[in-house]
């Protein structure tokens, strides 16, 4: 009989090799690796630092130097030029070319205050963070936002330092006015949402705080009201000037200011509430409040009608940013205006303008009062 040939094998494929195990010796190579690098940044850090050191100069105009950068003068740029070549320092190309013309990202920082626990979601927060979002993407720019820790605001510039971004925007001072002026002395391109202070080297944009709290005041003044209430922490850059517009609106009526109105309190809820509730009980007796923000007014509101008095008719009370909130509360709130949309166009400009060279210009804009039905008159 003939032979009868077997059917080929179908989808036959010579066996994979199975994956070897890693050896201990590629994981030591590995670990290896990564330690020099680390080593490497924390050389070239140091080096950089030797440079800034023998140059008298602070070690962001080295780095400005190193990049070819017009806002370091030619006789500088060319001595710390001179010295990176003595040390062999090279510059870092990577982190040079992030910050020419093919970054377009600015930092966007809103920052943490434990003591008022003030949180991202607050209405203003998200107001001014939205506006200036738009200008940016106006302007093709793109946005990175981030919060940190209010006692360490100058970790709001590592990003600038690690060439991830071109500029840096914050959100309000809060009590580290130091710490900005260090950033602003390292040339970090820089721009801050609050009030102008003295000795201030970094670049502000804000409301006239000033001129709020005192419009806020001569108005519930005019209403008839004598014992007025101011609800917020002077401590606090704006909440100081506006606390200050208050008592220049009393003494300009002739109204004595009496320390028990004042209620310190944090931009917190539940902090305003209970020192309400607490000077209720301990007796005060105002007619008015003035409050650094609509949700300090708010509770406001409530807690006078928690004790059977009425808003405005016993008490008159006004807030402070004329969040969307404030048209719709029970009484729509009498509240001071802030420019935010414009805001966010003028924080951009002074930012790009800083970027391009000039040097840091602050803005005050002014505010005004929306009376709705929660004062009289």
């Amino acid at each position: 009989m003939p032979a009868v040939s077997k059917p080929p094998a179908k989808n036959l494929r010579p066996a994979e090799p199975k994956a070897a195990a890693p050896s201990s010796s590629k994981a030591m190579k590995e670990t290896a690796a990564a330690a020099a690098v680390v080593a490497e940044r924390e050389r070239r850090r140091l080096q950089m630092a030797d440079i800034a050191r023998l140059a008298g100069v602070s070690v962001s105009t080295v780095s400005r130097a190193l990049s070819g950068s017009t806002l370091v003068n030619a006789e500088t740029r060319q001595r710390v030029v001179e010295l990176a070549r003595s040390l062999n320092y090279t510059i870092n190309q990577g982190a040079q070319n992030l910050r020419m013309q093919k970054n377009r990202t600015i930092a966007v920082v809103v920052p943490y205050d434990s003591t008022s626990r003030q949180h991202i979601s607050d209405p203003f927060f998200l107001a001014i963070v939205g506006s200036i979002a738009d200008a940016l993407t106006d302007r093709g720019y793109e946005m990175l936002l981030s919060r940190v820790d209010s006692e360490k605001l100058d970790s709001a510039g590592a990003s600038y330092d690690a060439g991830r971004v071109i500029g840096v925007i914050i959100i309000g001072q809060w009590r580290h006015h130091d710490q900005l002026n260090e950033m602003a002395a390292r040339h970090v391109p820089l721009v801050v949402w609050g009030a102008e202070m003295p000795q201030q080297l970094y670049c502000t944009v804000g409301g006239d705080n000033h001129d709020g709290g005192y419009q806020a005041t001569r108005h519930l003044i005019k209403g008839g009201r004598k014992r007025i209430l101011f609800l917020g922490d002077p401590q606090l850059p704006e909440v100081r000037w506006r606390h200050q517009g208050y008592l220049d609106a009393l003494k300009e009526a002739g109204i004595k200011f009496d320390r028990q109105w004042l209620l310190d309190v944090p931009f917190e809820e539940a902090a305003a509430r209970r020192r309400l509730d607490e000077a209720y009980r301990d007796g005060l007796s105002f007619d008015g409040v003035v409050a650094c923000s609509d949700l300090l007014a708010l509770q406001a509101v409530r807690a006078v009608r928690a004790t059977g008095r009425r808003v405005p008719g016993d008490v008159s009370i006004t807030g402070y940013d004329d969040a969307p909130l404030a048209a719709w509360s029970d009484p729509p709130l009498t509240t001071v205006h802030q420019p935010v949309d414009e805001a966010g166009r003028r924080i951009v400009e002074a930012l790009l303008a800083q970027v391009e060279g000039e040097p840091p210009r602050s803005r005050t804009m002014p505010v005004n009062l929306v009376v709705r039905k929660s004062t009289v008159g």
